[in-house]
């Protein structure tokens, strides 16, 4: 199986594989051709390696594109599983639209931006003041119901399994991201949660990525997922996230 990745750092120990930048993909189009599998690409080359070269890509495209964007994923969400999500509205910008936010949620609330990651770019909102310094800096307002917990589930999936789940348990309060200075524990991992992220990413194809999951109001709710997700915790977990990825393709190249 000749394998060509656009992200080494992501596929280290991978047998026989080579490696393109990115910038350089019109370049090597001759070796990218040549590959069975392309693993990493970045969003902005998905299209052209999957419906120009009819390639095969690792992660999936809808991994790659779903996970581009919280706006996109929380759509794809609202069709699998509508009842795990916390309330949410997705508004273009505009001062009917501000209006709407106040008179819809309370606060404190929860204001994202649709394009971030490791806890970046989500705001705790506690008044009018707040949520008019994060309306000027974002052109669409993602906004959510605030879920009062102190820690999350990071559940990560390869290819159609569970690899490994953790609680992320926070520092200050809002964010439980490991990169905002969260701490990690392997203990009573719930089940149902780890049947709703299965469930969730068989639905949508998703075969690589890390699910954010709350506990809240009796039920999980899936804040996000990350395609990109940290492997700190895999050390911890005596897992490598490349063996793993390595099987799958191997397995699926032998179903062929």
């Amino acid at each position: 199986m000749k394998l060509v990745t656009f992200n080494p750092f992501r596929t280290i120990g991978i047998p026989g594989i080579q490696y393109v930048k990115p910038d350089n993909m019109f370049k090597e189009l001759d070796k990218i051709k040549a590959a069975d599998v392309l693993l990493f690409p970045e969003n902005w080359q998905v299209n052209s390696l999957v419906y120009g070269m009819k390639k095969k890509i690792f992660p999936s495209i809808e991994s790659i594109q779903l996970g581009f964007s919280k706006m996109e994923m929380t759509r794809a969400l609202w069709t699998v599983c509508p009842e795990n999500l916390p309330y949410t509205e997705i508004l273009g910008h505009s001062n009917e639209n501000k209006r709407k936010v106040l008179e819809t949620f309370s606060f404190p609330f929860v204001a994202k931006e649709i394009r971030n990651s490791m806890g970046k770019g989500v705001f705790l909102i506690h008044n009018e003041q707040e949520f008019e310094e994060y309306a000027k800096a974002n052109d669409v307002f993602y906004i959510q119901e605030y879920l009062p917990i102190d820690r999350d589930l990071r559940i990560c999936v390869v290819g159609n399994e569970i690899i490994g789940s953790y609680w992320r348990i926070g520092s200050n309060g809002f964010h439980n991201n490991v990169s905002q200075g969260g701490t990690l524990s392997f203990d009573n991992i719930p089940a149902e949660a780890l049947e709703l992220v299965l469930r969730v990413a068989q639905e949508l194809n998703i075969n690589h990525a890390g699910f954010d999951i709350v506990a809240a109001n009796g039920r999980y709710y899936i804040l996000e997922f990350n395609v990109l997700f940290g492997n700190q915790a895999f050390n911890q977990l005596a897992v490598s996230p490349e063996k793993k990825i390595y099987e799958y393709l191997t397995a699926a190249e032998m179903d062929r």
